[in-house]
């Protein structure tokens, strides 16, 4: 995509590339960019592993009252003007939450109930899974079909974790392990940023060729592979940074900023 070629959806992750973990913040100069790329006309979408309440008060951070945000991986689709869910994908997580309990021992679940909290079979930090926690016996956890489920493998870090999942065949899924985190994310198998930003694209009429998206982790790839220019934060993974179409500055640089400047300065 050249410089001049204001792209009409613009997809953004949150954390790494909106907001920066280190400090938990949004930096001015990117709220100021993003309401640019609104102002402009751009459809921009919050493209995000977190459910919708932890999407909730980033919507307000940047003021956005129009548009949608994907949460959950692309599981669930919110109106963000209506402040609520309009789709939801869910799926049967009983036989991966026992893989998963083979796999990671001493690893805690969340299973998300959109709009409400997550049902755990012990405490998450409430910094990290946003919204009320009830504490549920783990067979009970996957009683009901979820969109997502998270595995938590505490005292591990996120790189042993996607080495000992390498290679392990989880049923009807899809899986992403947590840059920052020792958590892995599962949702229905086929969905991921990438395929719910297609469908939506598609319902909205946007060309293809006018498509943007920026991220920093691996359940990034599906789409900055999706976007017509799909660039990586600078912190990303390598793997990351060598299939997106740019690299660009890190979170702690504001990056994004520099990169929608571009486009909508």
């Amino acid at each position: 995509m050249s410089v001049d070629h204001k792209p009409d959806l613009v997809a953004l992750d949150i954390d790494g590339t909106l907001l920066n973990p280190d400090t938990d913040t949004i930096s001015d100069a990117v709220k100021a960019a993003v309401r640019r790329a609104v102002d402009s006309g751009a459809q921009l979408v919050l493209a995000t592993g977190r459910t919708f309440l932890g999407t909730a008060p980033v919507l307000d951070e940047l003021s956005l009252t129009s548009g949608f945000a994907l949460c959950s991986n692309g599981s669930v689709l919110v109106d963000v003007a209506r402040r609520e869910p309009v789709s939801v994908a869910s799926f049967d997580a009983t036989p991966v939450l026992r893989a998963l309990q083979e796999h990671l021992p001493g690893a805690i679940f969340a299973a998300e109930d959109v709009g409400v909290g997550n049902l755990v079979s012990a405490p998450f930090d409430p910094d990290k899974l946003h919204g009320p926690q009830r504490i549920t016996p783990v067979d009970e956890l996957t009683a009901h079909p979820v969109p997502r489920l998270i595995a938590e493998w505490t005292a591990h870090d996120p790189a042993e974790l996607a080495e000992t999942l390498a290679g392990v065949e989880l049923p009807n899924c899809t899986i992403s392990v947590d840059t920052y985190e020792p958590w892995v994310t599962v949702v229905p198998e086929g969905l991921s940023k990438g395929a719910a930003l297609e469908k939506l694209r598609t319902e909205l009429g946007i060309a293809a060729d006018r498509t943007f998206a920026a991220g920093d982790g691996t359940n990034d790839f599906e789409m900055l592979s999706w976007a017509a220019r799909g660039v990586a934060m600078g912190q990303a993974p390598l793997d990351l940074r060598a299939t997106a179409d740019d690299t660009i500055g890190t979170v702690a640089e504001d990056g994004l900023a520099v990169e929608l400047n571009r486009f909508f300065a």
